[in-house]
């Protein structure tokens, strides 16, 4: 029997595959129970252009929890940011084998209404 971690894992193996054979920057996030991490890494895979998670001193500052879906949207509306700053306007979501829906979905909708496409 697998574990949910293998499955998730299997998940996002089958993501990134298909992301590198688009070619596309990505925008990868991490979920753990207390926070969440975003990043928008280049196509090839060895940079990253851009990062965000409810550890950094600015999302600190402006949430209460974070590990709630109000840290998520503040998290996708920062990198949302940092990506335009850097230049980058269209990416693949690569959700990392977590499934779409509460902080993963609160993340991308607020990364999409700042101005990322995906």
């Amino acid at each position: 029997m697998k574990s949910k971690k293998q499955i998730r894992v299997r998940r996002s193996t089958r993501t990134r595959m298909k992301i590198r054979e688009l070619g596309a920057d990505r925008l990868c996030i991490h979920r753990t129970p207390r926070h969440m991490y975003a990043q928008i890494i280049s196509a090839d895979g060895g940079k990253t252009l851009a990062s965000a998670s409810t550890l950094d001193a600015d999302v600190k500052s402006a949430i209460k929890n974070s590990g709630n879906s109000d840290a998520a949207t503040t998290v996708g509306k920062i990198i949302a940011e940092k990506s335009k700053a850097a230049g980058i306007t269209t990416v693949a979501f690569d959700r990392s084998g977590f499934k779409y829906h509460g902080r993963v979905k609160a993340l991308a909708d607020a990364a999409r209404e700042n101005g990322l496409e995906f």
